[in-house]
């Protein structure tokens, strides 16, 4: 984080009750930066808002679905805040690929497409899937991430794969006048199922496996707010990524990530958006497997 950020934000949660502690035992470090948590904010409220006007015209026949269409005004409506959700969801997407195009060939950053604090998978990713399937079975020590685990970088190729193939086809059912100059019939056919199985696709494994891997195993049970708040104590920064910290405390980089601790407001803040969250997605998992086992 940029240091004239870092003031501003330490000033604002200095005003808000927040200080520095001062002994090691109660420090805290900034994982995501405020910009991080903003665009995440704008992907998780949009993303909810697709999957809540999808799924309604995806199982329409459902007796949820027409409930939910006439409390809203019509399927009609339910079209337009859909539409909606995905052309803000796309220009925060675009952000996100414009900063790191700026961040790889402008500033030219190190580590954007490869080393520990890159996002892009590496042999090591692959040795800590192996090693923690050994854990789970007993058979071995638990692994010792990076900066990004295996399975964060997985839910993050996920979300920018579902961008490129639910985008493209949504746009393309929703303009198709214009991509029916250089499409054939059957592709504007085809891109209607692919955007309703992908959609259903993504839904099932971000209200499933990514609520598990991210809030519901036993380091963050019952929510890891780190992305509300951003920042995290030293003791969870040890536990859950330990080469990251001993990397940085190496290079004598640690103090610099040095944060604040979070309000009291903004925790539980952070607690009744994240719970909210969690208890909207897993309602949409339970009506979505209800209908399509149906």
């Amino acid at each position: 984080m940029p240091e004239v950020e870092m003031a501003a934000v330490e000033a604002a949660q200095e005003q808000s009750g927040a200080t520095r502690t001062p002994n090691a035992a109660g420090r805290y470090f900034v994982r995501f930066t405020r910009e991080q948590r903003y665009l995440h904010a704008v992907l998780f409220t949009t993303f909810l808002g697709l999957a809540a006007t999808g799924l309604p015209m995806r199982f329409s026949e459902s007796f949820w679905a027409r409930k939910f269409a006439a409390g809203v005004g019509g399927f009609g409506a339910i079209l337009f805040f859909h539409k909606f959700c995905a052309l803000v969801l796309t220009i925060a997407f675009l952000i996100h690929v414009k900063d790191l195009f700026v961040r790889a060939f402008m500033d030219h950053e190190k580590g954007v497409f490869w080393g520990p604090t890159s996002m892009v998978a590496n042999w090591k990713d692959v040795k800590d899937l192996l090693g923690h399937m050994r854990w789970f079975l007993g058979l071995g020590p638990r692994p010792q991430f990076e900066r990004y685990a295996y399975w964060e970088k997985f839910d993050y190729w996920a979300v920018f794969w579902g961008m490129v193939i639910i985008g493209f086809s949504g746009y393309a059912m929703w303009f198709a006048p214009f991509f029916a100059h250089f499409l054939p019939g059957w592709a504007l056919n085809a891109v209607l199922v692919i955007h309703s199985e992908e959609g259903l696709l993504a839904i099932l494994f971000i209200f499933s496996i990514h609520f598990v891997n991210t809030h519901l195993r036993p380091d963050s049970f019952p929510i890891d707010m780190v992305v509300f708040t951003g920042v995290e104590s030293e003791e969870e920064f040890k536990l859950k990524r330990p080469m990251e910290y001993a990397r940085m405390k190496a290079e004598g980089k640690l103090e610099k990530r040095l944060g604040i601790a979070p309000p009291l407001w903004l925790t539980n803040f952070s607690r009744v958006v994240g719970f909210l969250a969690v208890f909207i997605g897993l309602t949409l998992l339970v009506l979505t497997l209800s209908a399509y086992f149906s």
